[in-house]
């Protein structure tokens, strides 16, 4: 989003918002993705390759439904650069698996404080209302995390695909034997469908990592991680809430949005 169209009313009212721990999440995913286990099942860490962000300004979405609409990025940047992205996975049963959680970490630094991601359009009177947090909405059961440029290409990419292939699905038609393909190639925590890739568009190295979204469709929060200097060490994209495992989680150091 173009911080020319931030009101200064929506500045206040979230760092009013991150004064009152409003921002936080209730879950400490440092300590989420060190854990093995979680209430008496297995948890793994599943490294998917890395993600490259050549502006720095990203957004989480639906890679299939709201991934071809362009959707704003968050107000928040990160460096430039090629970062590596994990997902943290809950074994429900043995060999059934669910995806908790994926981040994106930009250094080494441990992570200290949270804060909700937006984008500066939100109606923030949710949060004031009750509701835990905003999310992106998900319908096709999968999530995405990508940089402002990437949404542009892949824009181009998605019309010209339809242009030349106008009767057919991109997901049936296309995806879905990257998806099987990847699952042959590293079937670990995957079903034989296949629950992840990390597309890269053609004729670049724009990535667009397409993952299993928890339960399925439903509306998923995104939160920045700073380290004890203030800066930004992680986004995490939550799939799975795992807050009744961390009851007393009361974290809630705050950093004010200065544009």
């Amino acid at each position: 989003m173009e911080q020319s169209k931030l009101t200064s009313e929506w500045i206040q009212t979230f760092n009013r918002l991150g004064s009152e721990g409003k921002l936080k999440p209730t879950v400490p995913y440092h300590d989420l993705f060190n854990r093995k286990e979680l209430k008496g099942f297995p948890l793994h860490t599943l490294p998917m390759w890395t993600v490259n962000f050549p502006t720095g300004y990203i957004t989480c979405c639906d890679p299939l439904v709201t991934l071809p609409s362009k959707p704003d990025t968050y107000l928040r940047q990160v460096t430039p650069g090629t970062y590596l992205l994990e997902t943290k996975i809950i074994e429900m049963e043995p060999n059934e698996y669910r995806y908790v959680a994926s981040r994106v970490v930009f250094s080494g630094n441990e992570p200290v404080y949270y804060e909700l991601a937006l984008k500066g359009t939100e109606d923030l009177t949710d949060l004031d209302d009750g509701d835990t947090y905003i999310g992106f909405p998900v319908d096709s059961g999968l999530a995405t995390i990508v940089d402002a440029q990437t949404i542009e290409t892949y824009n181009k990419f998605y019309e010209q695909w339809h242009i030349n292939y106008p009767e057919k699905n991109i997901y049936d038609d296309y995806y879905s034997d990257l998806f099987q393909l990847n699952a042959m190639a590293y079937p670990q925590y995957q079903r034989s469908k296949g629950d992840w890739i990390n597309f890269t568009i053609p004729d670049t190295e724009l990535t667009v990592p397409m993952i299993q979204s928890g339960f399925g469709d439903g509306l998923y929060p995104v939160y920045w991680a700073f380290d004890k200097d203030g800066q930004i060490c992680q986004i995490i994209m939550e799939y799975i809430d795992c807050s009744e495992a961390y009851e007393y989680y009361t974290g809630c150091i705050v950093k004010e949005l200065i544009l």
